[in-house]
């Protein structure tokens, strides 16, 4: 696995795919099977991946603690990026979940407890809760680093022009984001803010949720059916996609899914792949040996890409290009 900087601003050598530890631990009664979740950190590890995602409301804290059990003496050698907002309660009072000072505080302790480590490289609100001011959000983070816990600090689902106001107030570092090629919204706004600021971009659900490696056409059960009463609906832009990836996965020899991911890794940015099963994780890693063209890679922008709408269409016809 190769590694690359994370951001324009850190200096951090990450590695090019980040493990996602959702599935780690069974306490919300999914996940991977016991057994099997050395075995997946281990063939991270194994692949040179020293980047590892997690949350407070992962597997109830069950997550953050494997994973802090995992790196053990190697801490140093892992970057490890947790984000509260949910916090790890079932049912948490009013004031222990949001993004509030209090809740921040308390999730931080309550992280780095259970990672087992006396700092966090990246920390982030998971999500914006629409009530907490960004200013408390601001401060409350900054105070963070000033205190040593924190190394640096991002943004996890948070509207461009809130990320925007945060970033220019305090130094962000990184922003986690939904995107895939059947996820694209992100382009009108979200990843030219990321890259005027210099953060380091995460890409969660690069699979977006199964779908993109093919697998509910063919009739398997998965998180998007599970989700869905009326079961697997195909619209025509989806059917597009994934005929194009099945298309393209038999030009290299890969499978959908690896050609979906293999397209992220093109866009500058950090995918986070999950893992339930070791054969999960082996399955992901394959796409590092991918290499699309900038044809294949055309044809799955071009095939996926979103109406920019308002103000992008209007200023197509009136900036001047030089």
């Amino acid at each position: 696995m190769k590694y690359k900087l994370f951001g324009t601003h850190t200096g951090l050598p990450a590695s090019e795919l980040v493990l996602g530890a959702a599935s780690l631990g069974g306490r919300r009664g999914y996940g991977a099977v016991a057994e099997d979740i050395p075995k997946i950190l281990s063939a991270y590890a194994d692949a040179c991946g020293n980047f590892i995602d997690v949350a407070d409301q992962y597997q109830l804290g069950e997550a953050e603690e494997i994973v802090g059990k995992f790196i053990g003496q190697q801490r140093g050698n892992f970057i490890i990026c947790t984000k509260y907002t949910r916090s790890s309660e079932v049912k948490p009072a009013p004031a222990n979940s949001g993004n509030h000072r209090k809740a921040m505080r308390q999730a931080v302790e309550a992280s780095l407890k259970r990672l087992k480590t006396d700092y966090i490289d990246i920390y982030m609100p998971h999500y914006d809760d629409g009530l907490t001011p960004l200013d408390e959000i601001a401060r409350g983070l900054e105070d963070l680093v000033k205190t040593g816990k924190v190394l640096y600090i991002g943004l996890a689902n948070f509207p461009a022009w809130k990320a925007t106001a945060i970033a220019s107030t305090i130094p962000l570092a990184a922003l986690q984001i939904e995107y895939n090629l059947a996820q694209r919204t992100a382009d009108r706004e979200l990843i030219s803010m990321a890259k005027h600021f210099g953060l380091g971009t995460m890409f969660y659900s690069p699979l977006a949720g199964g779908l993109l490696t093919g697998k509910y056409r063919k009739g398997s059960s998965g998180r998007l059916t599970n989700a869905s009463p009326q079961g697997y609906q195909e619209d025509a832009t989806t059917k597009a996609i994934i005929d194009q990836l099945e298309e393209i996965a038999i030009e290299v020899e890969a499978t959908p899914g690896q050609v979906a991911l293999a397209w992220t890794l093109t866009k500058d940015a950090f995918p986070i792949i999950g893992a339930r099963t070791l054969d999960h994780i082996k399955d992901s890693l394959k796409a590092l040996d991918i290499h699309l063209t900038t044809d294949q890679i055309t044809r799955l922008d071009n095939i996926s890409a979103v109406k920019m709408g308002y103000p992008h269409d209007l200023l197509k016809t009136v900036q001047t290009r030089y």
